[in-house]
Formats: structure tokens, sequence, C-alpha cells
């Protein structure tokens, strides 16, 4: 089994490949929703089903993992990922040209691009975190984590930016082009960065890591360690709680404190700066920790939970007091707190994941990675549904308000007590490896 430990530059370098891929999916879940609603006036159904659906196909996750652990060397899995992605990304595109033309065949071609949409981010972020797993020495996972998430959230950040000067005045041409190049470009960066990391010990003699089992035994074998079951329940339950507040926030603001919908949109930039502080807080001090040591990176966990259960129940108490609390500090201590927990929880992630060594971490990663979707994919729906459904049934908006607040706010401390309770043990590799 290989323990190299992957210096900075490489880790930066891994970061890269997380921002190429952020880019992509950038498109296709912001980008090409806008469009498809505003552009094309299509109903607000077909892309938030779309990208529903390239969640759903996320669930494949640990078959990629399981097949990235069966050769040499995970490097091909995330190029041809990301050559998916990129591919998927172009074909969504031009099925947008399609539907004025035909709408069958345009929604036929949308649903499959999605798809390898789906697949790409699947395949190449699933090897992309086994590598992080198995190469990042146990002090440096904490950073590497920040380091990575950091990245893809500025490669949002700047694709976003690109995509929205470049695009303007809109044609579907000039879009076209656009998502092209930027796909390609990213496709590019991601195959310079990952090229050579991973070849780092017996990776680079040609001397493949122990052959994996087959798959339904090994997924078996893996939910039958009671502490890798209990870091799937932590993950879904956390990511619910996270992804819940997602379609709401801004129309809560609007709804309840009469903000315009300039004043809105500046929310998430808000909350996405509390966050960034957050992940960096958590990545230097986190590192502060030697996991062989136990307990580190679970006490951020739980301090990361308990904070965005407090920060939330302290959106419940603002959808009652309405105007005059102090809400946009209130949204900055909810993405803090979610950056510390985001950052913690990745880094345990990889612990664990690369804890029994080469032959299971990408396994492990993609059965983590397919709760997260799910995880995602229901979130954002259940919040949406739950206020509607809130207002409907109770008639009262702030009541309402209080109750999705609230109940995400349980959700957190759920999903902190699981971390709690995920157990210490002494791993294969003859040390006590702890979250």
């Amino acid at each position: 089994m290989t323990r190299a430990g992957l210096g900075w530059i490489g880790i930066v370098r891994l970061g890269l490949v997380q921002s190429a891929i952020g880019a992509i999916v950038m498109l296709a879940t912001s980008l090409l929703n806008r469009v498809m609603v505003v552009e094309y006036a299509l109903p607000a159904a077909l892309p938030a089903g779309l990208v529903a659906w390239h969640y759903a196909v996320q669930l494949a996750r640990p078959l990629w993992g399981h097949g990235s652990d069966a050769g040499r060397r995970r490097t091909p899995w995330v190029i041809g990922g990301m050559v998916v992605l990129a591919g998927g990304a172009m074909l969504a595109v031009a099925a947008i040209g399609i539907m004025p033309r035909s709408a069958a065949l345009g929604v036929a071609l949308s649903v499959l691009g999605f798809t390898l949409i789906g697949a790409g981010v699947g395949a190449a972020g699933t090897s992309l975190l086994a590598v992080l797993a198995t190469r990042v020495a146990p002090e440096r996972r904490a950073a590497a984590a920040a380091i990575t998430w950091i990245m893809m959230v500025a490669g949002i950040a700047v694709s976003a930016g690109v995509a929205g000067k470049l695009v303007d005045p809109f044609s579907f041409a000039r879009l076209q082009s656009v998502v092209d190049g930027i796909a390609g470009a990213a496709v590019v960066i991601a195959t310079l960065a990952i090229w050579g990391v991973e070849g780092v010990g017996q990776a680079a003699a040609g001397v493949p890591r122990q052959p994996p089992a087959p798959l339904r035994p090994a997924l078996a074998a893996l939910w039958a360690d009671r502490r890798a079951r209990g870091f799937t329940g932590f993950v879904f339950m956390s990511m619910l709680a996270y992804a819940m507040q997602d379609l709401i926030l801004e129309p809560f603001t609007g709804l309840r404190f009469g903000m315009t919908p300039s004043q809105s949109t500046q929310i998430s930039g808000i909350q996405h700066g509390g966050v960034l502080l957050g992940m960096i807080l958590a990545g230097v001090g986190g590192g502060a920790f030697d996991t062989r040591r136990g307990g580190g990176l679970q006490r951020w966990i739980v301090g990361g939970c308990f904070g965005s259960a407090l920060a939330l129940g302290g959106l419940a108490l603002a959808a009652r007091v309405g105007p005059g609390w102090p809400i946009l500090a209130n949204i900055f201590a909810l993405g803090f707190a979610n950056g510390v927990f985001a950052v913690a929880a990745i880094g345990a992630m990889m612990a664990l994941a690369g804890a029994d060594g080469d032959s299971q971490a990408g396994l492990r990663m993609g059965v983590w990675g397919a709760a997260q979707a799910i995880a995602f994919g229901l979130g954002g729906l259940t919040g949406a549904v739950a206020v509607d459904a809130g207002r409907a049934l109770i008639g009262s908006l702030p009541e309402t308000f209080m109750l999705v607040f609230g109940a995400e706010a349980v959700l957190f401390l759920l999903a902190a007590a699981l971390a709690i309770d995920v157990p210490r043990r002494v791993g294969a590799i003859g040390r006590e490896v702890a979250i």
C-alpha cells in the first residue's frame, strides 16, 4: 500500500481539477437554467428536472469508484470523466437550439446531455477525491480539503463571470461558442493539472494496487463496517440540511424583509463569503490536529453542525421578528458555519476512504458521493415544497419559514449526533483512525 505524501503544489494542482469540474457544472446548472427559462421561455420545471436528473445519475458513483480501484491508476478516470462532462455540456447547449424546431428531439438530447454531465461529474469527482484520500498526508487533509473546495468555488465564480460577459449580447451561436470554449479549456486545464501528480510510489513503478473484491461483495463489506455506515448517514443528513435552504433563502429575504431582487441576489455573495472564511479557518485549524491522535476533525465537524443549527435557529426567529433582525449577519454566520463543517467533513471523508488502503478508496468515495448527490437532489426540492405546503396549510408566512428553518436546524443537530457516534477503531494499517 502506498502512503506517499502529496506536496502543496500537487494539492493545488488537484484543486485546479476541482475548479475545472466546477466551471463546467456551473454552465449546466446555472447559465443553461437561466437561458432556458428567460431567453427561450421554457417551463422552469424543465431545467429543474434536468438538474435533478444529473444528480440521480450520480447514484452510480460507487460503480465508477470501484472501477478506479481496480486499475493501476485513477488519472484516466479523472480525464475521461472530464471529457464526458464537457461533451455533456456541449450537447445540452446544442439541444436548446433544436427545441424551437423539434421540442421532443430537443428534450431527448437535453436528457442525454445531462446524463453525460452527471456521469462525468461522478467519474471525475469520485476518482479525484480518491487520489486526494490516498496521496495526502493525514496532517494535511483538512488544508487540502479547504484548498480544493475554495478553488472549486473560484472556478465557478470565474466561469460565471467570463460566460456572463462573453454571452452578451445574447445569441444562440454565441452561447454555443462560449460553452464549448469554456468546457474545452476546462478539459485541457484538468488534464495538465493532474498529469503526473498520481505517479508516486507504486503507481509510478507500474505496480497495481491490491485488486478489489467484486462490486456487490465489496459494497456488502463496506456497509457491514459500522464506521463507514455511520459516516454515510452523516453525509446524507448534513448535506440534506445544507441544501434545503438553497432555493428558499432569497425568496425569504424578499417576502419577509422586503428586499428588492438586487438586494436578495447579494445575499448569495454574503453567504458564500462566510462559507469561504469558514473553509479557510477549518483548513488551517483542522490541519493542527493530526488524525492519528484522533478526534481533531470530528470536533470541527460537530462544531460546524452546531453552528449551522444555531444560525438556522436565528433565521427561524428572523421569520417571526421580521424587519429589525440582523438578517445579513445571520446569513453570513450560516455560511461561515457551513464552511467549517463542510471542509472538516471532506477531510474526514478522505481519512476514512484511505484508512484501509488504496483498493477501497474509490468505492468509499463513490458511496459517500452518491449519498451527497441524493441529499442535494432532495434538499432543494424539499425546502421549496415545504414552504409551499406550509403556506397552503398554515396560511402564515412567518410561521411557515419558522417551521422550515427549524426543521433544517434539527437535521444539522441529528447530523452532529451521527458524527459523534461514528466510532473510532484500529484500522487495517495498524493505527487508530478517527474523524
